[in-house]
């Protein structure tokens, strides 16, 4: 049986009672399990079974568990699905663009499609391989949304994608040999799907984060997002700001662009970097989407405060000021790199509960836990960095609590 065949056999009734019945399964029995379920099902079934079976609980972290268990993937689809509150965010971005329909090029397993429909845009979705496609299809289906999405599976560069509204490209970044740094290896390359973009009133390519800045055509706004403070992607987004630089955290949606930090802000002349000062009663440290947006200094003017160091991307400040787009820290002592000092300092103010973070400095959270055995019951937080060029050890806790 084939893949294709495996999967159509899900869709059919014996397949939908064995996908329902494992629906909780603990595959750590799945030999058990298995041996079960073969003695009334044919054994290249439940070997099918199983198999969604697995993906839809690696898809909860995704796609939460009320839509997992009912969708079907593949496992790249469940590697490289964009993450449910990101693809809700965006569709929701080109909802505000009076976008009423678009061309989704290389759709996977549909989950963008899937976003982009409950926002009440009509979808194209476009997949090369069949086994995807038919993939996207029966999510369609399952989530009630057929209506609103045409799954065709087909060469994304062979589509007329002058009918629609908006055109969106998630190229692939995975081959055989892992993650792919090189915007012109994806599949499709990054200069198709940038011509692609400009024939269209408005797209968005979805990225990775790492994209170096001069690789961002001039009439793009360039988009980094955050869900949960881990960076997930970028996104080139064509018809909005040119030039323009945003970071947007999820799930609160804060959005910081070019130095103004409002829903729809605008891009204006970039900032200096700010200036080196010495550390003060508060570091901030930028959620890692203002970092990659190159906009640390607009969060240093925000917060009145200036950089450690001229290569590192910590804020420092002598007052305490909320903000969505960095984690703040209150410090307590600045001392030089040494492990002794450090152990002994902790020894006496018995902290045995340490969180280590670094930036600018090459040794590893886990090496200083394992060095300095914490041990006692109070907590404290250490950060391992650069401040004027020199390693320092920054002690302190995180502010307000």
């Amino acid at each position: 049986m084939t893949d294709l065949a495996a999967f159509t056999a899900l869709l059919a009734p014996e397949g939908q009672a064995l996908l329902a019945a494992l629906r909780d399964y603990d595959p750590a029995q799945e030999l058990a399990v298995a041996s079960r379920l073969r003695r009334d099902h044919p054994a290249e079934l439940v070997s099918a079974a199983l198999g969604q079976a697995r993906l839809r609980q690696r898809a909860v972290a995704k796609f939460g568990a009320e839509d997992a268990y009912r969708m079907y993937f593949t496992p790249n689809g469940v590697e490289q699905s964009t993450r449910a509150t990101v693809g809700r965010y965006r569709a929701e971005r080109m909802k505000a663009l009076g976008v009423r329909s678009v061309a989704d090029l290389c759709s996977g397993i549909g989950g963008d499609a899937i976003a982009l429909a409950r926002a009440g845009i009509s979808v194209l979705a476009v997949d090369r391989d069949p086994l995807t496609a038919e993939a996207a299809r029966a999510n369609a289906a399952a989530l009630g949304l057929a209506e609103l999405i045409e799954v065709r599976c087909a060469d994304v560069t062979e589509i007329d994608t002058s009918p629609y509204d908006a055109v969106f490209v998630d190229p692939a970044r995975r081959g055989g040999r892992g993650r792919i740094f090189d915007p012109e290896a994806y599949s499709p390359p990054l200069s198709w799907a940038i011509e692609a973009a400009r024939k269209a009133p408005h797209a968005a390519l979805k990225i990775a984060p790492g994209v170096p800045h001069e690789a961002v055509p001039e009439e793009a706004e360039a988009e980094w997002i955050s869900d949960g403070g881990d960076v997930k992607e970028a996104v080139l987004w064509f018809g909005t700001e040119p030039g323009a630089r945003r970071a947007t955290l999820l799930p609160g949606g804060a959005t910081l662009t070019g130095g103004t930090s409002h829903a729809e802000g605008h891009g204006g002349e970039r900032l200096p970097d700010p200036a080196v000062r010495p550390v003060g009663r508060y570091l901030y440290e930028p959620d890692g989407a203002v970092i990659r947006a190159h906009l640390v200094a607009e969060v240093a003017k925000e917060l009145d405060g200036g950089l450690i160091d001229e290569t590192i991307a910590y804020v420092t400040a002598d007052e305490l000021r909320p903000t969505p787009y960095a984690a703040a820290y209150e410090i307590t002592d600045e001392l030089p790199f040494n492990l002794k000092k450090l152990k002994a300092l902790l020894r006496e103010r018995e902290v045995g509960v340490l969180t280590v973070k670094k930036r600018g400095s090459a040794v590893e959270p886990e090496e200083i836990r394992r060095r300095v055995k914490p041990k006692g019951p109070n907590s404290a937080t250490v950060l391992l960095t650069r401040v004027a060029g020199a390693p320092t050890m920054l002690i302190g806790r995180p502010a307000g609590r």
